[in-house]
């Protein structure tokens, strides 16, 4: 991609690895990415490293993580030598990075700037970003980060989009706690999110055993821990039999799992402000009962995101024409940020893929609602 005055824009290789250093040193005096962090985004498939050279001199490098499993790239970094701004050099760069998001199916482009940045942020307003939120004590010197975002193809309108908060799950076997948390919190903004909250949603839900190690939780556990909190809940399954009992081996096991999906059900049918539907929800239903005022929250397989077949359950924070947007309370990954966790956009056809668990194809989700709402 050659421009203008000897300049060309790239993707970094390895042997840029110097250069980039030393650019990053140039600019920043804090939150500086190491060497280390280059070789890893120029080798890491879901980086898009690019850098603009101008007479064999690395002057601008922009770089973008994008989120495997998802529609959304964020704008990582970007830095311009300081001889060489004011020469539109950020904007132009800016592009490319958009456009090789584009190449790659990214339907939307985030990014953080520094609230005291007055210049980048007019910079990304005039490039089409739009503040969505603010994130406090964000960098190192704890000054703020205004966060931006930009539709890369074409204008998605928003159907509903809930002011979702985020809560990030304390162990590894307390997603569906997490979830239901964050939907509740997204219709009573009063309920405090706690770990103490999460761990006694936990022992009301929990399945007991799963594969290994401590059992996971069941939507009909979750949806009556719902009701005990001041909700009505929706449950929608798509089969009668035992959940979760795939790669369980131990008869012992599958005989207590057997157990608690029967009480549950059992329960399920006593409680008032239940209702358990044996079908499989689509995203027009989701779509239909968030605009009544529900909130959603749907067991995914991890496969898209982790290369893992785990049962996870996430927070349903907004939908378009194009993409659902999920709260996902687990932020395993080493470098997931949390503002990566929340309104992450999930183009529907992958979301149909996605809110599908093991061999049998378990779907299931829960629609919830203030009892008094």
């Amino acid at each position: 991609m050659t421009h203008p005055d000897s300049l060309s824009i790239r993707l970094a290789h390895i042997d840029d690895l110097a250069a980039l250093l030393a650019l990053e040193n140039n600019c920043f005096k804090h939150d500086r990415l190491s060497r280390r962090s280059f070789k890893h985004w120029v080798q890491d498939p879901k980086g898009i490293l690019l850098l603009a050279e101008q007479h064999a001199q690395v002057i601008a490098y922009g770089l973008v993580w994008c989120l495997q499993g998802t529609r959304l790239a964020r704008l990582y970094s970007m830095a311009v030598s300081p001889d060489a701004r004011g020469q539109g050099l950020a904007f132009t760069l800016l592009e490319h990075l958009e456009s090789e998001a584009r190449s790659r199916q990214f339907l939307t482009m985030r990014l953080e700037v520094d609230t005291r940045n007055a210049s980048a942020i007019r910079l990304y307003e005039r490039a089409g970003y739009r503040i969505f939120g603010e994130y406090s004590d964000y960098y190192d010197d704890h000054g703020s980060a205004l966060r931006m975002h930009k539709p890369l193809r074409g204008a998605a309108q928003a159907k509903v989009q809930r002011f979702t908060p985020w809560y990030e799950q304390t162990t590894a076997f307390t997603c569906g706690p997490a979830a239901l948390m964050m939907a509740m919190a997204s219709l009573k903004p009063e309920i405090r999110l706690s770990q103490s909250l999460e761990l006694a949603i936990w022992r009301e839900a929990t399945t007991i055993f799963m594969t290994s190690g401590l059992g996971g939780c069941h939507p009909l556990g979750l949806a009556l821990a719902a009701c005990h909190q001041g909700f009505s809940s929706e449950v929608f399954l798509n089969t009668r039999d035992t959940l979760f009992l795939e790669g369980v081996r131990s008869a012992h096991k599958k005989e207590v799992m057997r157990r608690v999906h029967e009480d549950f059900v059992d329960a399920a049918e006593k409680q008032a402000h239940l209702t358990l539907r044996y079908e499989e929800v689509s995203d027009a239903e989701i779509q239909s009962k968030l605009e009544q005022g529900y909130a959603w929250l749907v067991l995914i397989s991890t496969y898209r995101l982790d290369n893992k077949k785990a049962p996870h359950w996430v927070c349903v924070s907004g939908i378009d024409e194009v993409c659902l947007y999920v709260h996902d309370p687990d932020r395993s990954e080493e470098l997931t940020q949390a503002i990566d966790c929340q309104y992450m956009p999930i183009a529907r056809k992958d979301f149909s893929t996605m809110a599908s668990f093991g061999r049998g194809r378990l779907r299931t989700a829960i629609a919830l609602k203030p009892v008094d709402g």
